[in-house]
């Protein structure tokens, strides 16, 4: 269940300049700096777990990187517990993300 933090996150980075930031600042390699942000643009990241037969909205955009895109998952979300499964929660939402055709 999404909490208020995960709502104010998702709507900070829902801004191109704020994403833009976030990468420049915190991920290391040379594509970050080959990428051109102007084409930064945010895609559609909700789809509907088979499982739990809910909805997730995590933060997808993409963006050009010399002559090709590069898609950039973000996933925010608070826990106000450990969980123990977190690592095969994480590996599941690229995942089903990845098998609907979008473009």
């Amino acid at each position: 269940m999404a909490s208020t933090h995960d709502t104010g996150y998702k709507l900070l980075f829902s801004h191109p300049a704020m994403v833009r930031d976030l990468l420049l600042g915190y991920v290391p390699g040379e594509w970050v700096g080959d990428a051109d942000f102007s084409t930064l643009e945010h895609v559609n990241g909700g789809y509907v777990s088979e499982s739990e037969r809910q909805r997730h909205d995590d933060r997808v955009w993409r963006v050009q990187v010399r002559d090709r895109w590069l898609w950039v998952y973000l996933v925010l979300e608070f826990q106000s517990e450990p969980d123990p499964w977190m690592a095969v929660r994480m590996k599941s939402g690229p995942r089903k993300f990845g098998q609907e055709d979008k473009w």
